[in-house]
């Protein structure tokens, strides 16, 4: 199996699973302990879950505090629900995470267009009495790196909060700098599933979503794992250490699936772009012929949150796709993990598939 789904979800790098093993604990040991609970070992996985905060928080801007959260999706509830705020305006791309959150609380939330390249505007519009923007930093469909610092500026300007939903982008490119909010994933930079983030600035208070025992700063009742905690910490820690080389052997997979797709359309900005994210098109194409064709080759006709809905994609629409174009794109991700060669054969294999077709 050739795995190119990568902003679905990355695989466990071996040194989070590594940081993860003495925590998962037994009853020979002690790595199982509460970390609320006062006696010694709670304290030891207490202090485990300080180290991952720290090297969580080393991704992210200065002048701000860390919540662990069950995931972004969790993280972005409580920004937008803790803050209190009823006015709402993100952006036409957003995550169903951030989209739908917003419908419930604002139904007539206020959406930002983007243009051709899938990039919003930082002088779109933003309506009176906004209380918090939302746009992500990398979509996650077409790989779209977004001006996030532009539109922060914007957003405070209109006297708004901004919330950044960083998932695809954390630990790969700086962080937003100008951010009032960040949602960030455990499982999308090769650390475990069940864990994520958010990042708070300095002086913002917010309401706690999950209510019971006032763990995790008053605003996330529940008990940690630690083990999740560590995975988190070393996938970070590493990301923050390998983001140079990362991004390199990335760019090197990208011309690579390039030069053999060449005939395909990109969708989406090709400069303003996480390279490690391929949305492409063959008008005419079977999406779902194409992938019973390569069932050994793991990559999405859209995001995995979305796939299997039958509709056609919400972010190539805001593109100015039409639905048959829409439903004729493909996405291919790939990362650290990733293979030259296989890159080359999955792509090769992919445009074979697809000229069987006709197209």
């Amino acid at each position: 199996m050739i795995y190119l789904d990568y902003q679905a979800t990355t695989p466990l790098a071996p040194e989070a699973r590594e940081a993860m093993l003495p925590w998962l604990g037994g009853p020979e040991g002690v790595g199982f302990a509460n970390p609320h609970s006062p006696h010694r070992p709670g304290r030891g996985a207490a202090a485990i879950v300080e180290v991952a905060r720290e090297q969580v928080a080393a991704l992210l801007p200065p002048g701000g505090r860390v919540v662990f959260t069950s995931g972004a999706t969790e993280a972005i509830n409580l920004a937008l629900f803790g803050s209190g705020v009823s006015r709402l305006a993100v952006s036409a791309i957003e995550h169903a995470a951030v989209l739908d959150t917003a419908g419930v609380i604002d139904p007539g939330v206020a959406i930002l267009p983007v243009d051709a390249e899938g990039l919003v505007d930082p002088a779109a519009a933003i309506p009176e009495t906004t209380g918090i923007v939302a746009v992500m930093q990398v979509n996650n469909e077409i790989g779209t790196v977004q001006p996030v610092d532009a539109l922060a500026e914007a957003a405070h300007r209109a006297g708004a909060l901004f919330l950044c939903d960083a998932v695809q982008g954390a630990g790969k490119i700086a962080p937003p700098a100008g951010a009032d909010f960040i949602a960030i994933s455990g499982h999308k930079l090769y650390g475990p599933k069940g864990i994520g983030a958010l990042w708070i600035r300095d002086g913002i208070d917010l309401k706690p979503l999950i209510h019971g025992g006032g763990q995790e700063q008053g605003l996330r009742s529940g008990t940690l794992s630690p083990a999740l905690c560590a995975g988190f910490g070393a996938a970070a820690a590493l990301a923050a250490r390998r983001m140079e080389e990362d991004a390199a052997h990335v760019e090197t997979l990208w011309a690579r699936a390039r030069e053999v797709l060449s005939r395909w359309t990109l969708n989406g900005s090709a400069e303003h772009r996480w390279h490690g994210n391929l949305n492409l098109r063959l008008d005419g194409l079977d999406v779902a012929r194409l992938m019973s064709d390569l069932r050994d080759v793991a990559f999405s006709a859209g995001s995995a949150c979305a796939s299997g809905s039958g509709r056609p994609s919400h972010v190539l629409k805001a593109l100015g796709l039409s639905d048959r174009q829409a439903k004729s794109s493909i996405r291919l991700g790939f990362g650290r993990y990733t293979e030259l060669r296989e890159i080359g054969d999955a792509c090769a294999r992919i445009d074979a598939a697809a000229a069987a077709q006709g197209v």
